[in-house]
């Protein structure tokens, strides 16, 4: 079968060994480094909006521990099931939020990302040695209505590649 020119080109083997060269690593890059999530929602905003193309990087937390400050996908379900939060504190440490103000270690947590909200209270609570707390940086929602908490290590795919 001869395939016209302008799909195969001028040499269709070459053509042939690009597009299998270009599939096999779409596959890699896809399968095992980088995951696409839409993000869907408000509890991000403003750093990803409802209906964005993030891509996470799944071989970060293999060459360094997660970092307070990252945007993390969370596996909730299965493998299509995440969260995309706000990494804040890390295993060990004490935290509170005290009308919308983030508290690590006795330390007031400076983010400039985060819309706050003066209604939200958590009293302190300190993270076992496999836990961190993510939260979304939208905090203008009601408490109640917003998806936050610990998570362990294992739950955390990576953080934000672009």
């Amino acid at each position: 079968m001869n395939l016209p020119r302008w799909l195969a080109g001028k040499n269709p083997r070459r053509t042939a060994v690009r597009a299998a060269i270009l599939i096999a690593a779409a596959y890699l890059v896809f399968g095992y480094i980088l995951l696409p999530v839409r993000g869907a929602g408000v509890s991000m905003r403003p750093t990803i909006d409802s209906g964005d193309l993030i891509f996470i990087n799944r071989l970060t937390y293999r060459f360094r521990e997660p970092r307070r400050g990252d945007v993390v996908a969370v596996r909730m379900a299965g493998r299509s099931v995440v969260y995309v939060k706000r990494l804040v504190a890390l295993p060990g440490e004490r935290l509170k939020i005290d009308a919308g103000a983030l508290s690590v270690n006795g330390e007031w947590i400076n983010e400039p990302y985060a819309r706050k909200r003066d209604d939200w209270w958590l009293g302190e609570a300190t993270l076992g040695a496999d836990e961190y707390f993510v939260v979304g940086d939208n905090r203008t929602m009601p408490m109640h209505l917003h998806d936050m908490g610990t998570v362990s290590r294992a739950r955390l795919i990576g953080p934000l590649a672009f």
